[in-house]
């Protein structure tokens, strides 16, 4: 048997203010997408913002629907608007704020498993990884270099 160890690194700011310009006015963005989710059933609001490589921030939220599997996280709803209108475009950096109507929450909350996935493949694809900042509704924002930090075991289509 052999022993595999992983190391994830992620850089924890203890505010939005504490952000370069550029993050600060993309987690502004993810903050205003947040504020127009669909989310009537789980009450969990999410917004994304994406910096893409041509300039363009693209944002998205998350859209529930009463048959629940119908529904898309903000992170892919945002991922799949950049990669059918800008398909050349490199995803450089997403901003996520997330959290319920129905309590505080001050603490960074990643993206989901199937998010987590879809970011995945994006970075493949363009072959470089995608800055991901990330928080709650206020709070400290934690941010990883690459995907990889938050699914270090990724499938991907070498796997098909």
């Amino acid at each position: 048997m052999k022993k595999i160890k992983i190391k994830s690194t992620i850089f924890v700011y203890e505010n939005m203010e504490a952000l370069p310009e550029q993050d600060f006015i993309l987690m502004q963005k993810a903050i205003e997408a947040r504020s127009n989710a669909y989310a009537p059933y789980s009450n969990f609001q999410v917004g994304a913002a994406l910096l893409l490589g041509n300039g363009e921030i693209i944002t998205g939220n998350n859209q529930e629907n009463a048959s629940y599997p119908s529904g898309l996280c903000a992170e892919r709803t945002a991922i799949y608007y950049a990669g059918a209108q800008f398909p050349k475009a490199k995803i450089m950096k997403m901003a996520l704020s997330a959290g319920s109507k129905n309590k505080e929450s001050n603490d960074p909350i990643p993206p989901c498993g199937a998010c987590r996935q879809a970011i995945a493949e994006y970075e493949i694809k363009q072959k470089s990884p995608i800055e991901i900042y990330f928080m709650g509704k206020t709070g400290k924002v934690a941010k990883s270099n690459s995907l990889t930090n938050l699914l270090p075991l990724v499938f991907d289509k070498s796997m098909l």
